[in-house]
């Protein structure tokens, strides 16, 4: 939950959203097993928890539900089953309070989690979005304005190192356990860093998911090769991010979604955001997985700019960053 409370006392904020709540149910212990997530076991995660992480965040932030001003769901993009579940408790929500609902894209809400993390924030920015299901760079000129880029044309980062980590014999998620195995490494494996042949500013992490799963088996050094790997993770996000933000001209770099929490990759975007002289932002690690404050942000901004969504609004599983919800294709 997020609110006005205590932000003219802070100066600086311009009056800006304060967090007073923030409620995760994980789901990892359920997808372990099946190394990845199975989206019908999410669904249900979601109907099991929905109702506790509700009344915990009203709990927790100290509101009484007659007190909440509007109420912001996630809308898309993301597994259809686990968005119904959450976007009809928004709205219904929203319908038994009488309140104003905003529907909000995933996306977006996690450039958002960096203005819940720096109050002095303001666009234009430019966004690297990274996490298991997309990695896009993205302009942010103003509120509500977002544009694309350029984004992966396969495997999301995220999911490159989730599928790296299974080929290594790592843990479900693969990110943390690959980066853990990296750092014991005394050398890099040179692994190969796709280069878009158009000079956009796309990425690719097929080829590179695929040399690890060829190499994996042969491997006598299973460090080398994570770190290998990540460095070439980390060499693709930071060369087009560099390309971005010298075509932009922007002077203000957001870092986020999931793997933002990545440390290899937050220590190498501080060193070149440092030298370019660049401001850097990059949220805490609770505020770059998935979490609804980042929804509830984006939802604030959206009420200050522009009329509420209709209790009818539907899902949408792809839902690009920047398009009007209407006229994204069911």
């Amino acid at each position: 939950m997020v609110d006005d409370r205590g932000s003219q006392k802070r100066r600086g904020t311009g009056g800006g959203p304060q967090l007073l709540s923030s409620i995760v149910a994980s789901q990892v212990a359920t997808h372990r097993p099946y190394g990845g997530v199975v989206p019908e076991l999410a669904s249900r995660s979601h109907i099991r928890f929905i109702t506790p992480v509700i009344r915990d965040a009203l709990a927790k932030a100290g509101v009484a539900p007659s007190a909440v001003d509007a109420v912001a769901a996630t809308a898309g993009p993301g597994l259809a089953g686990s968005l119904l579940v959450g976007l009809t408790a928004g709205k219904t929500l929203a319908y038994l309070l009488r309140k104003p609902f905003f529907a909000i894209n995933h996306i977006e809400a996690h450039v958002y989690a960096a203005f819940l993390a720096e109050p002095t924030l303001k666009p234009p920015l430019l966004a690297l979005v990274a996490s298991g299901g997309h990695t896009e760079l993205i302009a942010m000129p103003r509120h509500g304005v977002f544009r694309i880029l350029g984004r992966t044309r396969d495997d999301a980062a995220g999911e490159a190192y989730d599928k790296a980590a299974k080929a290594l014999g790592l843990p479900y998620p693969g990110g943390p356990a690959l980066e853990k195995l990296a750092r014991r490494a005394r050398r890099e494996e040179r692994m190969p860093v796709a280069r878009m042949r158009d000079g956009g500013l796309g990425f690719s992490f097929s080829g590179l998911k695929t040399a690890v799963a060829l190499a994996a088996p042969k491997t006598r050094d299973r460090a080398a090769l994570a770190a290998g790997f990540q460095r070439a993770v980390i060499d693709a996000l930071l060369g087009q991010t560099q390309a971005a933000l010298t075509s932009t001209r922007s002077r203000t770099l957001v870092l986020a979604g999931g793997v933002a929490a990545n440390g290899a990759l937050r220590d190498a975007f501080k060193a070149m955001t440092a030298e370019r002289k660049v401001r850097l932002v990059v949220p805490p690690l609770a505020l770059c997985t998935d979490n609804a404050a980042m929804i509830a942000c984006a939802g604030w901004y959206a009420a200050k700019r522009r009329r509420p969504d209709r209790l009818d609004t539907p899902v949408r599983a792809s839902w690009p960053a920047g398009s009007p919800l209407h006229e994204v294709a069911a």
